[in-house]
């Protein structure tokens, strides 16, 4: 059933514009030529966001701070193995599916750490990489509050994926 979803998806929209009397190919020419200069815009701070994490990861960062700070996420209820999942989560998505494919090998798809790790990247956001691209486009440069307030509700929503792992 679900092979069918994006043809269907497609044909309704061509029903729609022909209903409209839109031409769907200009349309989407016109638009593919606005997602150029969107594109120059945005890879600056893509390109840096996606540097910066392959220098924490290369650098070993990543690995000592989830060792430093394994025995608090123990204690919040985060198995020590998913620290430096949570700690690379809100830097990467392309990297967390690297180190989420990681535990998914080494624990088996059904254990305790990989249902942990699945559930933590699903309820969970790549901060920096949405907060650059947003500020790219936007004329607010000033985020107090909205990236430890996002940063807290991820460590929030990684708890609760941990406890609701172990519950269920």
């Amino acid at each position: 059933m679900s092979i069918y979803i994006l043809p269907i998806i497609f044909i309704f929209v061509f029903c729609y514009a022909f209903c409209k009397k839109v031409n769907a190919y200009e349309t989407f020419v016109k638009g593919a030529k606005k997602a150029i200069p969107l594109v120059v815009d945005i890879f600056p701070y893509i390109a840096s966001i996606m540097i910066a994490v392959a220098l924490l990861r290369a650098s070993g960062i990543t690995e000592s701070l989830a060792t430093l700070f394994s025995p608090l996420f123990n204690f919040l209820g985060i198995p020590s193995q998913l620290v430096e999942l949570v700690f690379l989560r809100p830097f990467t998505g392309s990297g967390s599916y690297a180190l989420l494919n990681d535990i998914l090998l080494q624990y088996g798809a059904d254990s305790y750490i990989s249902r942990c790790a699945c559930v933590i990247l699903g309820c969970s956001e790549t901060i920096f990489y949405v907060t650059a691209i947003y500020l790219s486009k936007t004329k607010i440069k000033k985020l107090l509050y909205a990236i430890p307030v996002a940063l807290i509700c991820s460590l929030v929503g990684s708890i609760l994926a941990c406890l609701l792992c172990k519950i269920i």
